[in-house]
């Protein structure tokens, strides 16, 4: 295991596997890839791949709303970032077409890398080892790292983004008096998108949002 789940398309099996099977798994799918050849791949992917139910293209499936708020910040000369726990280098392939933020506005679960030169190229080469998984505790050091600055406004809809959102709102001191807004979206409308929550096992939205309530 994990191998043999995937060969046999047990997904629950891979999830049962946990962190070290996810690491495995990507370690032997992502090691010496180059970057140039992995971003290739995921926009040849991204050109004929649908949603399974929906037969929409990916890039098409995406909450309105949220579209709708980064627009309305960038308006009002605010910088907007993703932070996901999806793949860095995945996402910053479409981020920009699909949200207008650009790759270098883009903060993920991050594999390390490697430069090397083949043939007389300079080449930035994928190695199999997690550096940073972009969810939870992992999004404040994610932010940390590539902005360098507390956010004044963080948005979530999982407990997957509680501690952001801490870190974003919660004062340091008394005499922290930095402005700061913290949203968490409820999905509760299962026909025109999906509703999911206390009991979902993805996107579970349980602690977040007791506490959004505070």
């Amino acid at each position: 295991e994990p191998f043999k789940s995937v060969i046999a398309g047990d997904m629950k099996g891979v999830m049962a596997s946990g962190k070290e099977g996810l690491e495995k798994i990507i370690g032997a799918s992502h090691a010496n890839i180059s970057g140039e050849a992995f971003q290739t791949s995921v926009r040849d992917w991204l050109a004929t791949a649908k949603h399974p139910t929906k037969d929409m293209p990916y890039t098409q499936m995406v909450y309105q709303p949220m579209l709708e708020l980064l627009d309305y910040l960038r308006a009002n000369d605010f910088k907007t970032f993703i932070v996901s726990g999806g793949g860095i280098d995945f996402m910053r392939v479409f981020t920009e077409q699909v949200y207008g933020i650009p790759p270098e506005q883009v903060i993920g679960s991050t594999l390390d890398a490697t430069f090397e030169m083949r043939d007389g190229v300079p080449t930035i080469v994928k190695e199999g080892k997690i550096v940073l998984v972009d969810d939870k505790v992992g999004k404040p050091v994610g932010i940390y790292r590539h902005i360098g600055r507390r956010p004044i406004f963080a948005a979530g809809n999982s407990d997957g983004d509680l501690q952001m959102l801490q870190y974003t709102t919660i004062a340091r001191s008394a005499d922290d008096t930095t402005p700061a807004f913290g949203l968490i979206v409820h999905h509760t409308d299962a026909e025109r998108e999906w509703a999911y929550d206390r009991k979902s096992h993805i996107g579970q939205l349980d602690k977040a949002l007791d506490e959004a309530q505070q």
